[in-house]
């Protein structure tokens, strides 16, 4: 008899529950954002197809667009070696970033980090 190992039994939660996710646009493979997921978060972006995170500083859950409508269709749920960091592929609809960015890494530094320059315009305000 086959034992099903389920795919929660393998990921590791840090002490508050919580597991950095990593979305990445499944087209282009552009890193968009970083945020939290809890157990509950993965379940709901699981059953819905949309990304659902933890704010830690709100401590609620939130949908990615759900006041923007800049929202995210979940392509593929991926897990790394260890366990503890998730990689989401996605369909991004509008800007990724709060500050009106495809991505929330649109800033590189220049020289030894001294300045830093913004790699792409923003889509909106």
């Amino acid at each position: 008899m086959q034992t099903r190992v389920s795919f929660y039994d393998q990921l590791k939660f840090n002490d508050a529950g919580l597991i950095p996710a990593i979305i990445q646009d499944q087209s282009t493979g552009r890193v968009l954002m970083m945020a939290w997921m809890n157990r509950a978060a993965i379940e709901k972006t699981i059953a819905t197809g949309q990304t659902w995170f933890w704010s830690r500083s709100r401590k609620q859950f939130w949908m990615k667009g759900e006041t923007s409508g800049h929202t995210q269709r979940v392509k593929d749920v991926a897990f790394d070696c260890d366990g503890d960091t998730l990689l989401i592929q996605v369909e991004q609809t509008g800007a990724a970033c709060h500050e009106g960015y495809k991505s929330c890494f649109f800033r590189s530094i220049e020289g030894r980090g001294e300045r830093f320059k913004t790699t792409e315009p923003q889509l909106e305000s």
